[in-house]
């Protein structure tokens, strides 16, 4: 059932976009910095071979340095000031969070308020700060073992870590003012602008393919009405919720009348988002990535070589028993995170102290137990969607061999990200309209 919000959402007038001068402004400076960190991505890093750098990357295809090169724009397989994106941070905070709902005096950090959040947000930026210098110098080592750098002194490692860091910092600088000063959550943006950068690649390899005759005209065909699909069923899941009735005592009104206030508490079908893609892949990457990475320090025939090259074989995409654990993957991620981020006993306590409760349920630890409850099924039905959601993808891949940049993750930041934005854009015309609303009221009231 839509809520009254959603209702004043669906007649609005977008004729007032032209009146919304803020917004336009606000719109063109979200636009201006997502240019300025398109242009950060061909930056290069000083010290980088351009020759072995594009053989390294074709040698490299496959393993989780996809993955962080699609949430970089590119600018991974390019070495660019800005290499490691923005995924430092994202990393940061997702171990905060989860750290704040396990450690006693996070959390008290957590239920502090403002203050509390400002403190969690200062230990995420410590956290960025040093996944950027462990990254950075990561980023140095491969490219010395890979013959990339073009010198292999210390200062090389040290001018990659100070301007990837620097980078990152920057990136993070960059989003904090887009979600101050211009439209939607500058991080997220700056993530869905890297992944649709790789859009016209993966349009034009797709066509290429149709014309060259390695790909059908039947697959391009069933790969478009998935993509279709594919949208459609995310931007249905996400805003999906189950919906709580909770009641609150009876209250005089200024008529002296007793009347029941109700509300609803919304749970997400999807409370984990996509973390558990994300988590899962990354996993499931780690050996051939290891193998990438050092398999030119392994000698062949030994114990460890066989091991990960047996590993390598079964975990390649498309195979079965990869598509197999990357879903329970999801699965387990699903329930595992979404155990983290929501605490029914705690939702439980905050209803009892305000006095609401849900009809039908004693507060206290019977609500804690009934919202535990139906967060568990609706829970199933989140793992379920983003397992079909994330594998039909990998599937697609391995039976029509499209290049198929656009995964079931990518997919989800873009629609999940485009969906917050456009929500935030009608708030703003909504907030317009309510104050043409206001000035036609006193004009009357004047009038009269």
């Amino acid at each position: 059932m839509a809520s009254r919000a959603d209702n004043i959402a669906s007649n609005l007038n977008l004729g007032n976009f032209a009146k919304a001068t803020e917004l336009k402004q606000r719109i063109w400076f979200t636009i201006g910095a997502l240019i300025v960190f398109r242009f950060l991505s061909f930056v290069p890093l000083p010290g980088i071979d351009p020759v072995k750098l594009a053989e390294f990357n074709s040698r490299a295809a496959g393993t989780i340095l996809d993955l962080f090169n699609a949430f970089s724009g590119g600018a991974l397989e390019r070495m660019s000031l800005i290499a490691v994106g923005i995924m430092p941070y994202i990393t940061a905070s997702i171990v905060v969070q989860m750290a704040s709902a396990l450690h006693p005096a996070l959390a008290a950090l957590k239920k502090d308020g403002a203050s509390g959040r400002q403190k969690l947000n200062q230990y995420t930026r410590y956290g960025a700060v040093l996944l950027c210098i462990i990254q950075g110098y990561a980023v140095a080592a491969n490219a010395v073992a890979q013959g990339i750098a073009v010198d292999t002194s210390p200062l090389f490692y040290v001018t990659t870590i100070i301007n990837v860091t620097g980078g990152t910092m920057f990136l993070l600088w960059l989003g904090e003012q887009i979600t101050s000063r211009g439209i939607g959550n500058g991080v997220s943006l700056i993530i869905m602008a890297g992944i649709v950068a790789a859009f016209p690649q993966l349009v034009g390899s797709l066509f290429e393919g149709g014309r060259t005759g390695a790909i059908s005209e039947i697959a391009i065909i069933g790969f478009i009405v998935m993509v279709v699909f594919l949208i459609l069923a995310i931007a249905f899941m996400e805003r999906a919720q189950r919906r709580l009735t909770i009641q609150y005592p009876k209250r005089a009104t200024e008529r002296g009348m007793m009347q029941a206030e109700r509300s609803y508490l919304p749970l997400k079908i999807n409370t984990a988002g996509v973390i558990p893609p994300i988590f899962a892949s990354s996993l499931l990457l780690l050996p051939l990535t290891i193998t990438q990475l050092v398999g030119g320090s392994i000698q062949p025939g030994t114990t460890t070589y066989d091991v990960l090259q047996t590993m390598n074989q079964y975990l390649q995409h498309g195979q079965p028993l990869y598509l197999t654990l990357y879903a329970l993957g999801i699965v387990f991620f699903c329930f595992f995170y979404t155990a983290v981020v929501f605490n029914p006993e705690e939702t439980a306590d905050n209803l009892k102290k305000n006095g609401g409760s849900i009809p039908g349920i004693r507060p206290g630890k019977r609500t804690a137990d009934y919202l535990e409850y139906v967060l568990t099924r609706i829970t199933v039905i989140g793992s379920i969607y983003l397992t079909v959601v994330c594998v039909l993808p990998e599937a697609v891949i391995s039976q029509t061999g499209i290049p198929l940049v656009l995964g079931g993750t990518s997919l989800l930041i873009v629609v999940n990200v485009t969906v917050d934005t456009i929500s935030q854009i009608q708030s703003h015309l909504l907030a317009l309209q309510y104050g043409d609303l206001i000035k036609k009221a006193k004009l009357k009231g004047r009038m009269r």
